[in-house]
């Protein structure tokens, strides 16, 4: 008897936006270009890439051109699709780069 395996697509899990939203949050953290790029490759097939390249006013493939591995699209296209796919970006400060501030107390001169 031999196992059969199908072949594991993330796309069939991109149900929710949350599940969205954290799976592109895990890929920009990364800082891997490639890591992004991909990330945004999947959700944009999750979504329907037609229907995504004609909100960003490029062709189809195009847009699969941008997505392709080894690519390098300008951030201007980026932040095209990432409206296109509803979503917005967010500047953060990295919670272990946040430093504890020292509060000094001042007391007042007596008189």
């Amino acid at each position: 008897m031999s196992l059969k395996l199908k072949k594991w697509d993330i796309i069939k899990h991109m149900d929710n936006e949350e599940f969205i939203s954290e799976y592109l949050k895990m890929a920009f953290e990364s800082g891997d270009i490639s890591e992004i790029i991909r990330a945004l490759g999947d959700v944009a097939r999750a979504r329907n890439m037609t229907d995504l390249a004609e909100k960003m006013g490029i062709s189809r493939q195009g847009l699969y051109k941008t997505l392709s591995e080894n690519s390098n699209p300008e951030f201007a296209t980026i932040q095209k699709l990432i409206t296109a796919l509803g979503l917005q970006m967010s500047i953060i400060i990295p919670a272990k780069s946040i430093r504890k501030r020292k509060y000094i107390s001042i007391k007042s001169p007596k008189i």
